[in-house]
């Protein structure tokens, strides 16, 4: 009995295939309209029970630029007083996972001409976060401190609908955990509750494809490295 594959639809596919994280963006405005767009169709999401945990804080125009402004001031300021509410990242990184985020970030610094050694271009570059890489939409996402992790879950299945939407419009994103350390900044600068976790922030607009960075193209990991199946 023969059985048909169904076949990924393409624009599907290259929307999924050629998401990236783009860090230098132009100025060319995203409307407001497009972004409501993307966010609604990314709120058909799964959650548990449909809670749909995600809230999220669009920031344009002189919004984005008051909220960057005092980032980047506390950041230059009284930066080791900013900590993050949750642990992106664990404290000592087993392999590969270790390689990988070495690797990545040697190529990227590699790219923009940053040794091991220069501390105050990786510092400087590393603030580049701090103005969404210049894209004219920022994004912070948050959840309710009540939720658990399976809410958590349920988060990453929206921002992944999110970044593939926006690719299937033509746009681009990068997801940014950084932000996460400002988080007392940010709430009072947008007005969100206390009862609110910052999980991300997300730069959106349109890559800047003449930007040297930009050239920068991560691996993927083999399947055989991650892929079990079982068929009996």
């Amino acid at each position: 009995m023969s059985v048909t594959v169904p076949a990924i639809d393409p624009a599907v596919f290259n929307a999924l295939a050629s998401r990236r994280s783009v860090r230098a963006f132009k100025p060319t405005p995203v409307p407001m309209e497009t972004v409501r767009q993307l966010l609604e169709a990314s709120s058909r999401a799964p959650s548990g029970t449909n809670m749909q945990p995600w809230l999220a804080h669009v920031v344009t125009g002189a919004a984005k630029d008051r909220v960057c402004q005092a980032v980047l001031h506390a950041r230059n300021t009284e930066n080791d007083k900013h900590v993050a509410e949750y642990n992106y990242y664990p404290n000592i990184f087993p392999e590969p996972y270790k390689s990988r985020r070495r690797k990545v970030g040697w190529d990227m610094y590699g790219l923009l001409g940053i040794g091991r050694s220069d501390t105050d271009k990786m510092f400087a570059q590393t603030g580049r976060n701090f103005v969404f890489f210049d894209a004219p939409v920022g994004i912070f996402f948050t959840i309710d401190k009540a939720l658990e992790i399976g809410s958590w879950l349920d988060f990453g299945m929206f921002l992944g609908n999110f970044v593939t939407a926006a690719r299937g419009a033509g746009l681009d994103t990068c997801a940014q955990a950084a932000w996460c350390h400002y988080h007392t900044v940010i709430r009072s600068e947008i007005g969100f509750g206390a009862d609110q976790t910052v999980v991300c922030g997300m730069a959106l607009g349109f890559a800047d494809n003449e930007a040297v960075i930009n050239q920068l193209v991560t691996e993927r990991a083999p399947q055989e490295d991650w892929v079990r199946c079982y068929d009996e």
